[in-house]
């Protein structure tokens, strides 16, 4: 390749390469997998390396990460949070450990696991969490304190009887395998779309700008670092960690030290072969000097520092045959393909089936039944195909029906929207999911009648439509395999209760198209009655703030549909609540009622609990008695917890006194 042709080729590396950063550090949607822009990366870093004249000062290799977003404070950092120098070899490790033992004398070095999260910094003064940020560029980030708050294991009080005047350790917030196996089914049920992987999801949901979220999104931390400290000397890397462990951060989970090259290479093996049974996503290992001041003798250069690589995992990838492509309806109709493949082994489990998204991606991918197909799991949980390798005899091109494969009517595709769907409300497909949608929590929060109960129902016949859910009675229960005379009232008693919900959780549980709890709030704060919404026009939704023509055209059309009309009509004759009580007014709901408040609670503050109780006509006490209806604890909870167990007075955390405000 001559001079031009390299500058031809570093224009459109870095043009791409740009365009994935922005989509991974700042929108938190790549639309590549890390090991793709990491080769490109290498490949630009290697033309830079042979034609150092046509670095530019703008191209990605001279750049740390992106840039903050300006939807929360920014927050500068005192000490950089940089990144490390990622290496793809064993030989290249060799290399590294090489480099360190010809400018140092007996380097000793840690090997830990490498957390595929969102990394940020948690500052302490006097053993006091006073505030927790994002990396964002490495010089900028993000305050995230309230969201941080709701994570369980980082401490709001460092436990330590003398705790240093002041410390910032940096940490990985990730969201366990679990989790995001929880959030995704949840996602796909709502006709959602899922996050891409786990670090994707934790990215997300730190950043929500309302802390419940982000608290019922189960995020967890590791602490790897400690960016700065005062009152308190530290040599080595192994030596803060332990010392932030007896502090009570919850440290990176497993850190030994190495002082060649073969028992480095072996903690990388070890580490790798174990990767499937973690509950969290690693995507390498992270090699670092020990010795701090060995360290500054490596020195950095003005990107990377030269004490510490990162070697990342190849992602694994295998090949098999595509047997069939389902096709499958969403509870909003989306009519979604799914591949079916012959079976195989990824990350440790077998793996047989991925979702296809849509037409678009069928095309793109020119996927054909027979095909020879690439496999992959995206965060080592969601299997994706990656391309199609070759065809089979006489392969035709895919296309998905004309028509809902459930009931036969015809499917649309929507101008803002790459899917399918079937636009009959009535599909036996949707029937099913929009009920348990209806009655979740989220929703109308029939507490019982979840996803078993609401099969068996409607496997009966006794549920055919929302409305005939206020229709049951205990004696229809008791009938079916599930139910005695106590368990079928409860629930009787549960959905009579549910009748009384504020109209915002009606709203979503409609099921209206992009129509979530946030925007089914402001909604009806606007518009604070069903007749008001019903009535209502596309122009005056679209004012909402956050809303736009394509959510008022959805909300307009839905509430236009007869079938959704007769619904409406039916509900409210039943004596389902079509009013919407502002929450901030509160119900009258906790009178005669006494609270008493101990601990550090995730997200709000002592004042701020006492009037969210008071507006709801609650008592707030600062004794318990046997007159104490409730104690609400928080972390380091003393006295007043050990005498509400004591006298046998029930104990709610914040998210269950906020629940009990809002249903």
């Amino acid at each position: 390749m001559n001079k031009q042709e390299a500058e031809k080729k570093i224009i459109e590396l870095s043009e791409i390469l740009e365009k994935y950063g922005y989509e991974y550090y700042v929108l938190d949607n790549p639309t590549v997998s890390d090991y793709e822009y990491d080769m490109l990366m290498q490949e630009l870093k290697k033309l830079e390396a042979d034609y150092p004249e046509l670095v530019s000062p703008s191209s990605p290799t001279q750049r740390v990460g992106g840039t903050a977003l300006n939807t929360f404070e920014k927050v500068t950092h005192t000490v950089q949070m940089g990144s490390l120098q990622d290496v793809f070899s064993f030989e290249q490790v060799r290399e590294f450990v090489n480099k360190c033992k010809e400018n140092l004398k007996n380097p000793v070095f840690t090997v830990e696991p490498k957390i595929d999260g969102l990394s940020v910094s948690l500052e302490y003064t006097d053993g006091i969490f006073t505030r927790g940020s994002t990396r964002g560029d490495g010089f900028v980030g993000e305050d995230v304190s309230g969201n941080l708050k709701t994570i369980k294991s980082i401490p709001l009080k460092l436990k330590s009887t003398a705790p240093p005047e002041f410390i910032e350790v940096r940490g990985e917030v990730y969201m366990p395998r679990e989790s995001f196996a929880e959030l995704s089914e949840k996602q796909e049920l709502n006709d959602e779309q899922p996050f891409k992987n786990p670090r994707n999801a934790a990215a997300g949901s730190l950043r929500q700008k309302n802390p419940k979220i982000t608290a019922e999104r189960k995020l967890d931390i590791f602490v790897f670092n400690i960016q700065q400290i005062e009152g308190y000397e530290l040599n080595s890397h192994k030596q803060s960690l332990d010392y932030a462990k007896s502090l009570g951060f919850k440290v990176i989970p497993s850190y030994k030290s190495c002082t060649e090259y073969n028992e480095i290479a072996d903690e990388i093996n070890r580490i790798g072969s174990n990767r499937a049974n973690l509950p969290f996503d690693i995507d390498g290992v992270v090699i670092k000097i020990d010795d701090f001041e060995q360290r500054e003798i490596m020195g950095a250069t003005s990107k990377v520092p030269k004490w510490a690589v990162a070697y990342k995992f190849p992602p694994e990838e295998k090949e098999t045959t595509l047997l069939d492509i389902e096709v499958n309806v969403g509870r909003t109709g989306a009519i979604t393909p799914v591949a079916v493949f012959e079976p195989i082994t990824l990350a440790g489990t077998s793996v047989s089936r991925a979702v296809l998204h849509n037409q678009d991606f069928i095309d793109e991918k020119d996927i054909r039944i027979g095909d020879k197909i690439i496999v992959r799991k995206a965060g080592d949980i969601i299997p994706e195909v990656l391309k199609s390798v070759s065809h089979s005899e006489n392969s035709k091109p895919f296309k998905l029906p004309s028509e809902c494969p459930v009931c036969g009517t015809p499917s649309v595709r929507y101008e803002d929207e790459s899917v399918l769907r079937c636009p009959n409300a009535e599909c036996p497909a949707q029937l099913l999911k929009n009920l348990i949608h209806f009655a979740s929590k989220e929703a109308m929060n029939i507490d019982g009648m979840g996803q078993a109960i609401m099969s068996l129902l409607v496997e009966k016949g006794l549920v055919k439509s929302a409305s005939d859910i206020y229709e049951l009675k205990a004696s229809d229960l008791v009938m079916l395999e599930r139910f005695g005379e106590k368990s079928a009232q409860n629930l009787i008693d549960s959905i009579e209760k549910s009748k009384k919900s504020n109209l915002d959780r009606l709203v979503y549980a409609l099921g209206i198209r992009n129509i979530g709890q946030k925007a089914s709030q402001l909604l009806c704060e606007k518009f604070p009655s069903m007749n008001d919404i019903i009535n209502a026009d596309k122009d005056s939704i679209s004012e909402i703030e956050g809303f736009g023509d394509v959510m008022a055209e959805n909300i307009v059309n839905a509430l236009k549909e007869p079938h959704r009309i007769q619904l409406i009509k039916r509900l409210e004759n039943l004596g389902v609540n079509m009013i919407y009580a502002k929450k901030s007014t509160g119900d009258g709901r906790f009178k005669g009622l006494t609270f008493v408040l101990t601990g550090t609670l995730p997200t709000m503050k002592r004042d701020e609990a006492k009037k969210l109780i008071e507006s709801f006509g609650g008592k707030v006490s600062s004794s318990v008695s046997k007159k104490t209806s409730f104690v609400v604890a928080g972390e380091d909870a003393g006295s007043k917890l050990d005498k509400a167990n004591e006298l046998g007075v029930a104990v709610i955390s914040e998210s269950e006194l906020i629940d009990k405000c809002s249903n």
